[in-house]
């Protein structure tokens, strides 16, 4: 059984996920941004089973980089990060925010935490071979625009979102090459379009799809050894945006991304 930490456990996707593999065996360490609701959910998955939780705002880069810490010093088994919370396109209208750190929001907690956190964990899942990454992602992607990365011009959160979700997929690409070899296995999936969850209730969406249909292919990267460097929808292997597998492209992405992330 594996030691498997979950972002954005509290709600969502990312709840229903966290009981369906402590029901399983494993040891689910949950993420969350509010400690009481993070707290009332481990009491809840330790009727299941083994879990003990994680307190940390993904929209500060040093929060990651110490939930990263905490977790490694914590349980130097585990060998599974799913990069789950997210910050969806926002209600209609709202205009552009900004996270901690002054990056534009949508980029910083689905781009640069899920970054920041794989790399700060990844010492210990070298040590714990097969280990896996999850990233998820979304079908909707739209190249980056690098001469303006923080979306300063003409801003619009679903735009600003999908490319949060492009640099996600670019980013996992780049990265399963890099630790090709390793043990370690990095995927990213497109889990269901429009489940029904408050990120989506808030952009004005009629859901589509529930949590339900989402979680297969998350659980299936999480335990399963389906390769790497691969983008699923759902359970099926599918094709990324093509512009996520360019490599000039990869390479701009993991410069501005180095620069955004520096301490």
């Amino acid at each position: 059984m594996s030691t498997i930490l979950i972002t954005g456990a509290t709600s969502g996707l990312g709840r229903y996920v966290a009981f369906e593999l402590v029901r399983s065996g494993h040891t689910v360490l949950a993420h969350g941004r509010d400690r009481s609701r993070t707290e009332s959910l481990v009491a809840e998955l330790r009727s299941q089973g083994e879990a003990e939780g994680f307190v940390a705002d993904l929209a500060s880069l040093a929060q990651v980089r110490e939930l990263g810490a905490r977790v490694a010093e914590a349980h130097p088994d585990l060998d599974v990060l799913i990069n789950n919370a997210g910050v969806g396109a926002g209600s209609p209208g709202s205009g552009r925010e900004v996270s901690t750190d002054g990056h534009e929001l949508r980029l910083a907690v689905n781009y640069l935490a899920p970054v920041a956190l794989s790399r700060a964990l990844l010492p210990v899942l070298r040590a714990n071979t097969p280990a896996r990454i999850v990233n998820v992602g979304s079908v909707g992607q739209e190249p980056v625009n690098f001469d303006d990365p923080e979306f300063t011009h003409g801003y619009a959160g679903f735009a600003a979102y999908c490319r949060a979700k492009f640099a996600l997929a670019a980013h996992t690409f780049t990265l399963a090459e890099e630790l090709a070899d390793t043990g370690v296995a990095v995927n990213v999936l497109h889990p269901a379009t429009f489940m029904d969850t408050a990120m989506v209730r808030e952009g004005g969406v009629a859901p589509w799809s529930t949590v339900a249909d989402g979680a297969p292919g998350v659980l299936a990267l999480a335990t399963e050894d389906l390769g790497t460097g691969r983008y699923f929808d759902g359970t099926n292997p599918a094709r990324a945006h093509e512009e996520t597998y360019d490599r000039e492209v990869q390479k701009r992405l993991l410069t501005i991304t180095d620069q955004l992330i520096a301490p």
